[in-house]
């Protein structure tokens, strides 16, 4: 792991589960060729097209103004299963303080809330010290993707989604880099800052300060332009193991708009259940090659913390295995897991959802591409 020891006990339950689970899986020769013939061979089986293009951005209207809430300076980290509790104070998403907000007790929040851009009364951002470059090291990081919320008819339409990443150098910086490459291991994932060129990633006690050499120019709706902002928030905190707020710059001066909205800065972290996925699978990783019987965990927020799963083959198109797991707590995002029983060696498409109560619909589904021997 890098050099780092992030305050996200979320992260580090992730990094320790990803050590258990790497364990148990057997890496073959050419596992790179097989992941590339795996993405390029098979139809997907409800896959999630990426919904989240430059041409694609730019059709419909904003919806109605809500308000996302980020977390104060308080050492909790996006992703972090105390984050799905109300903090004692919130702040808008440019950093500004505002009363706190209960969550919900019998419900999720609604994937239809969409963000507020900034408005004039937002107090501005004190200058900031110009801080200092991160030491080098090496390891896994967190970097954040858009992945589409499956299932929901309102609302920006795409969410955030984790990998980890090995990386030598440093750590933000490199963190940054991989998310304006837009290269994720799973093709559900991708990123809207593909383009970005970052310059420099600068440490200050009060903010972190990424500075670009170039920035995208797309337009997206204003709902999908405020979630990439979030991924870049949640990718700079996660992967510098801070709470700070981010401050975005080209070449050195402060930017005010991006993709096609203005923005007020330093930029503060949304609350996770407001911009975060309903549903990760964090083991197996997409493209995994492994023998069965596996398990398979992740991380969830549901109704009656209650989710389903199937194993569809690639070749069949026919389910041969499903079933129900559960979560920690309801409503919050907790851990789950399952085992996955003997299977034959094929090609494979492990999905895991929610039933909506509601209507019966498949929603927040997350999925991985396996390989069995």
């Amino acid at each position: 792991m890098n050099d780092h020891q992030p305050n996200d006990e979320f992260d580090e339950l992730m990094r320790r589960a990803l050590h258990h689970e790497a364990d148990r899986i057997e890496p073959a020769d050419g596992l790179h060729e097989i992941q590339a013939r795996v993405r390029n061979t098979r139809t997907p089986v409800n896959r999630r097209p990426w919904v989240v293009t430059a041409g694609a951005a730019v059709v419909g209207t904003a919806a109605a103004i809500g308000a996302f809430a980020v977390l104060n300076d308080d050492n909790r980290q996006a992703g972090d299963s105390e984050v799905a509790g109300a903090p004692s104070t919130t702040a808008t998403a440019t950093g500004a303080p505002q009363s706190a907000t209960a969550r919900p007790s019998a419900t999720l929040p609604s994937t239809s809330a969409s963000v507020s851009l900034p408005t004039d009364e937002t107090p501005k951002a004190k200058p900031t010290e110009a801080g200092k470059l991160e030491p080098e090291s090496s390891g896994a990081i967190p970097v954040y993707w858009l992945g589409e919320t499956v299932g929901a008819a309102t609302g920006p339409g795409v969410r955030l989604y984790r990998t980890f990443v090995p990386f030598k150098g440093r750590a933000t910086y490199s963190a940054v880099q991989l998310m304006a490459s837009g290269k994720s291991d799973d093709p559900d994932y991708s990123s809207p800052w593909i383009g970005a060129q970052v310059s420099e990633v600068r440490m200050s006690g009060s903010s972190i300060r990424v500075d670009f050499k170039s920035l995208p120019k797309t337009r997206l709706d204003p709902d999908v332009a405020q979630m990439a902002l979030q991924q870049l928030v949640y990718t700079v905190q996660g992967a510098s193991g801070t709470t700070v707020p981010v401050e975005v710059t080209l070449r050195g001066r402060p930017v005010q708009e991006l993709f096609g909205v203005a923005i007020k800065q330093p930029l503060g972290r949304a609350q996770s259940l407001d911009v975060q996925a309903f549903i990760w699978i964090t083991s197996p990783a997409n493209g995994a090659v492994l023998k069965t019987p596996f398990k398979v965990a992740g991380i969830a927020a549901v109704n009656e913390a209650q989710l389903n799963w199937r194993i569809t083959s690639d070749d069949s198109r026919r389910v041969l295995q499903e079933g129900v797991a559960t979560t920690g707590e309801a409503f919050k995002l907790t851990p789950y897991s399952f085992v996955v029983a003997k299977l034959p060696a094929g090609r494979y498409t492990l999905e895991v959802f929610e039933v909506s109560a509601a209507d019966g619909r498949l929603t927040s589904t997350d999925t991985k591409t396996l390989l069995v021997k």
